[in-house]
């Protein structure tokens, strides 16, 4: 048997004490998954939305979800990059942001059946006289965030292929920062049209929010690859199997699964790969937005 002095004694129980304290830490920051989204709708839609499906989580994980809104969308790449939080909800376009400002470490894990046909919508008073792109010339138009996917890269994306230059071509531009916000310029006559996620249209036309007399649409894109959930690379392997598995798991044959779906406007998520936003990233460096 070795024996130690009292000092080395000590400063054994201390190594160990450290190590096991480490070792702790790491258990304990593992028993809570940060989540966020990028806002596309006000905080509270966000929290409506996105908290059946943090509290389906925490049981199919068995850990702790927290869920909390960020103020834009480049607050939600920085999130990601910096490892603030663990899993986001993407658009398509911050996902790629997301991707170049890590050096390429994140990783998409599921999407919405939806995301992989995904369009935007261009809206406009019905008595504006606007009923195609080239009848946007000259007039006042607002995307949604900059970042956006479906509110602003993607239609300046078909603008440009319609020959359109916005900086050019309309008199003034607005950026909303949310889709909702985005109809709401038009209702209000503060811009003559605008650009936005048909999801978001189609939940604004089936709630009455909105009155298909007075504003509609004039326009659909062709389809596109958009959101997803993502993490950072450094997330064990293992837990990022698991967050997929349960996010793939969601039956809409089962009413409480059926109504997290509904609320994230999803028929059923199914896998995504890096691959399917390489378009969106050709698209972000041919607009000069990347």
């Amino acid at each position: 048997m070795i024996s130690m002095s009292p000092s080395r004694t000590l400063r054994a129980l201390l190594t160990c004490a450290v190590v096991a304290f480490g070792f702790h830490s790491h258990a304990q920051a593992q028993q809570v998954l940060r989540v966020t989204t990028i806002p596309e709708e006000a905080a509270t839609e966000q929290i409506r939305k996105f908290t059946p499906l943090s509290n389906y989580l925490e049981k199919a994980l068995g850990m702790k979800v927290e869920f909390t809104p960020v103020s834009d969308y480049p607050a939600a790449v920085e999130a990601l990059v910096n490892k603030k939080v663990d899993l986001v909800w993407f658009g398509g376009f911050t996902h790629v942001q997301a991707n170049i400002r890590s050096g390429g470490k994140i990783v998409p894990i599921a999407q919405r059946e939806e995301d992989t046909k995904f369009q935007s919508v261009f809206i406009s008073k019905v008595n504006s006289g606007i009923k195609s792109l080239q009848d946007m010339k000259g007039k006042q138009i607002s995307f949604g965030s900059q970042s956006s996917t479906s509110g602003h890269l993607m239609p300046r994306n078909f603008l440009l292929e319609a020959g359109i230059t916005p900086e050019k071509d309309f008199r003034r531009i607005a950026y909303s920062g949310a889709h909702d916000a985005t109809i709401a310029s038009v209702v209000s006559g503060k811009v003559d049209a605008a650009a936005l996620d048909i999801t978001v249209w189609n939940k604004f036309v089936t709630e009455n929010k909105v009155d298909t007399k007075d504003v509609d649409v004039f326009y659909r894109t062709p389809p596109y690859f958009n959101y997803n959930w993502s993490v950072h690379q450094d997330m064990p392997a293992d837990l990022r199997e698991r967050i997929k598995a349960a996010l793939l798991a969601l039956n809409p044959a089962n009413p409480e699964h059926a109504e997290i779906l509904r609320l994230n406007r999803a028929t059923r998520y199914i896998e995504t790969k890096p691959e399917n936003y390489k378009g969106l990233e050709a698209a972000g460096k041919s607009a000069g937005l990347l």
